[in-house]
């Protein structure tokens, strides 16, 4: 529309009435000397009533629950992501053991290199572990990729990994004798040997 911003805004005022006499006045001459200007009022006109004429319609009462079941349903990843949020500790403890086990895995297939702890009446050649008649070895022994024989006595566990343990008629081991040769009998080891190194040290912490 080419008129001048003035017209446009008497026909607001007018609409509005709030316009004064003089200007009304104005308004109606030029409406009757410009079609454009009189096209372009009359239709602002049609859109006024059409909006007070749906102004008494109100939204169905079940409108909102209707619009509301209708939206796409929360995503299962949102879901997830909120659990995790409440419960960080057991996410924290879930990614460790995955952590771990892969660790263990890859350590089961890759080290094949012979080891022993270093109780210093171990009697040690080649891959083979003796404990000698009449001796007394304290704490744990643990042989990995050899073989292991008991002449004498072990005062504490003893775990062979892949590998072989025998003990003579006259040897004894006072706690528990442990052969892993599977994978999961590693993990499960080294898991279950982790968890009791933690509780050693948690527990007199927490007594103190």
């Amino acid at each position: 529309m080419s008129c001048q911003d003035r017209i446009v805004q008497l026909m607001h005022q007018y609409l509005d009435r709030d316009i004064m006499p003089e200007d009304e006045k104005e308004l109606k001459s030029h409406l009757q000397s410009c079609e454009e200007c009189r096209t372009h009022f009359q239709q602002i006109e049609k859109s006024i009533a059409l909006v007070q004429s749906t102004s008494h319609i109100e939204a169905p009462s079940d409108f909102t629950a209707k619009v509301m079941a209708g939206l796409p349903k929360e995503k299962k990843r949102v879901s997830i992501q909120r659990w995790i949020k409440a419960h960080p500790l057991m996410v924290a403890a879930a990614l460790f053991l995955i952590l771990m086990g892969g660790s263990l895995f890859t350590s089961w297939n890759t080290d094949h290199n012979f080891s022993v702890s270093k109780q210093p009446n171990l009697v040690v050649e080649n891959d083979t572990v003796t404990v000698p008649k009449g001796e007394t070895v304290k704490g744990d022994v643990t042989v990995k990729n050899g073989k292991l024989i008991v002449e004498g006595k072990v005062d504490g566990n003893v775990t062979v990994v892949n590998g072989e343990q025998l003990t003579a008629s006259a040897g004894q081991v006072t706690g528990q004798i442990n052969e892993i040769n599977e994978v999961f009998d590693w993990i499960w080891y080294k898991m279950k040997s982790t968890a009791q190194n933690v509780m050693r040290v948690i527990g007199p912490e927490e007594q103190k």
